[in-house]
């Protein structure tokens, strides 16, 4: 089956995509960052999708190339790691981090 933008385009969960490039994946480890993996794809799809000069067929494998390096980045990395997200990016307000316990205290 020749596989289209238009059917890439229907795609809506993180599973869907893995098996529309047939691309093996942990289902646990998409589950837990499926968000993330799907932001860090888009991210990357964009950045693929500026070169308007692909073909139909080229730009999906270049999508394919992007999904499988998002996932790649969470088998060795974490969400807050990777900070895609603005509420990892912003440090809280009224929080006192442990690292912080006891700075200029050791100093007196």
């Amino acid at each position: 089956m020749n596989k289209t933008l238009a059917d890439f385009n229907r795609l809506v969960d993180a599973e869907e995509y893995f098996e529309f490039f047939d691309l093996p994946y942990d289902p646990q480890i998409v589950s837990v960052n499926r968000l993330h993996i799907l932001q860090k794809f888009s991210q990357l799809i964009q950045t693929a999708g500026e070169a308007n000069e692909l073909n139909e067929e080229e730009k999906l494998k270049q999508y394919q190339t992007a999904l499988q390096n998002a996932y790649n980045v969470f088998l060795t990395s974490t969400p807050v790691e990777q900070k895609l997200f603005k509420v990892f990016k912003e440090k809280p307000k009224n929080v006192v981090l442990i690292s912080e316990i006891g700075k200029g205290s050791a100093d007196k």
